[in-house]
């Protein structure tokens, strides 16, 4: 077991990381930025150092930094969160190097999914259905009118790395095309460092399902059920439930089983999330890979009892999977809501300082958070203030334990999304489990 982890990250997951360590009895060492001197990671922590100025790119994404600290520290491991580092190939082949433990998959799988078009074949030649598309980088205009002549319109043109939303054009005819393709090579440039893009059919009405996998060193990979993940806002999610309102028994253990023999073929170890998009007739396809915890863990944590960040460590550790998890039971349904920093009807951003925070409690109710009364929200971050998940033993319980809480929660001195969350609670096509991921703008044009 590990003796000493450094947590290479901020907010939320740095506090739900050293929870997990503690439970192990693993020392924890923070890193902060000069914004973060007085975060609530860097007081749990049993050590804490300071990585550089606020910018991201001189301090938490600087790997020089965090390496020289988790070398002044005497680690065994680093923890890179979500985020950040989390999904860096380099990252990770440095502290290979450096003969410290990256918890997480190999720098190869990490290379492997966080190249789209290349995630997308190794995926396909497993067996898991693909949108249909481009085979791979779609880098001249004559491939480009070739591949949309095949796949059809509408489509979408995306950057072959990264995500959240950067780098993607949606091309509804084919006048629209070459403009589209040239802004979404010149913004994944910006974002990600590479032109490169792909093109997929674009799904009318889709919804967004993701399903949580663990593996071991061994070969043993396992999945934990799917998250519903449809509620969002301009490709970022703002709500997500599990399990999907609309996937049967059927399909879940079709598609789980796909994943984790697909997982298995590639040599996946540690937590990772396998999206997919789900058409108007029921089918899911393949979109990409995250090699990481994601920000909805706590979803899946609340059915299955398992802690997904204390079995990442273990796994980092060398434990086989049956270790770790045993046998997994569905219990009930969960819901998170994301509450962030930001103007619930403008989304501008709203950093400052928090002079009162009360988070609600009750039955069923978790509140994962770095916030506090007195504490700052910097400009410089993530506008993530907290998760507020729920759980419930059917959906109907589990919806009315998060109003309920939703309406508890007090967070005063900035302004946050909560009464956004409020509205999509009490919305019919939400109830009803009647949703898509153009919810939202449907939602903003009734609200206006």
């Amino acid at each position: 077991m590990f003796r000493k982890v450094l947590i290479a990250n901020r907010g939320e997951i740095a506090v739900r990381i050293i929870c997990a360590c503690r439970e192990l009895g693993i020392r924890t060492v923070a890193v902060y930025s000069e914004a973060d001197r007085d975060a609530l990671h860097v007081r749990m922590a049993d050590e804490a150092i300071c990585i550089g100025p606020p910018r991201s790119t001189e301090s938490y994404l600087n790997i020089p930094h965090v390496i020289s600290a988790a070398e002044i520290a005497d680690v065994d491991a680093i923890h890179p969160g979500y985020g950040f580092l989390s999904e860096n190939a380099n990252f990770a082949e440095v502290c290979e190097a450096s003969h410290i433990t990256f918890i997480g998959p190999s720098a190869a799988v990490i290379r492997l999914m966080g190249e789209k078009d290349q995630a997308r074949r190794a995926m396909a030649e497993a067996g898991v259905p693909i949108i249909p598309g481009s085979d791979g980088v779609v880098d001249d205009e004559a491939t480009l009118e070739r591949v949309a002549a095949r796949v059809g319109f509408p489509l979408m043109i995306k950057a072959a790395e990264g995500g959240g939303g950067r780098g993607m054009r949606m091309v509804q005819r084919p006048e629209e095309l070459l403009q589209a393709f040239f802004t979404a090579r010149a913004e994944a440039e910006q974002a990600f460092g590479s032109p490169a893009v792909y093109v997929e059919r674009l799904l009318q009405r889709p919804r967004h399902i993701e399903f949580q996998i663990l593996g071991d060193r061994y070969g043993n990979v396992m999945h934990l059920g799917e998250r519903e993940c449809s509620i969002q806002r301009r490709h970022q999610k703002l709500l997500e439930e599990s399990p999907s309102p609309v996937l049967d028994a059927a399909t879940r253990e079709r598609v789980g089983t796909q994943v984790v023999e697909a997982l298995k073929k590639i040599g996946y170890c540690g937590a990772g999330t396998v999206e997919f998009l789900r058409d108007e007739h029921g089918q899911l396809f393949f979109i990409e890979m995250n090699t990481r915890i994601q920000v909805e863990h706590p979803v899946t944590e609340m059915r299955t009892q398992v802690d997904l960040v204390k079995a990442q460590i273990l796994l980092a550790a060398g434990l086989r999977l049956e270790e770790v998890v045993d046998t997994v039971e569905f219990r009930g349904h969960s819901i998170e809501c994301r509450i962030t920093a930001e103007d619930p009807e403008t989304f501008i951003p709203s950093p400052g300082r928090i002079t009162a925070f009360i988070p609600p409690g009750g039955p069923g109710v978790r509140v994962d958070t770095a916030a506090y009364a007195g504490g700052v929200v910097p400009p410089y971050y993530d506008s993530l203030v907290a998760k507020l998940i729920v759980h419930g033993r059917d959906r109907a319980e589990a919806l009315a334990r998060m109003r309920r809480a939703l309406e508890m929660f007090v967070i005063e001195g900035i302004k946050t999304t909560l009464p956004l969350h409020r509205r999509i609670l009490n919305d019919a096509r939400f109830v009803a489990g009647d949703y898509d991921t153009h919810f939202f703008e449907h939602l903003a044009v009734t609200v206006s």
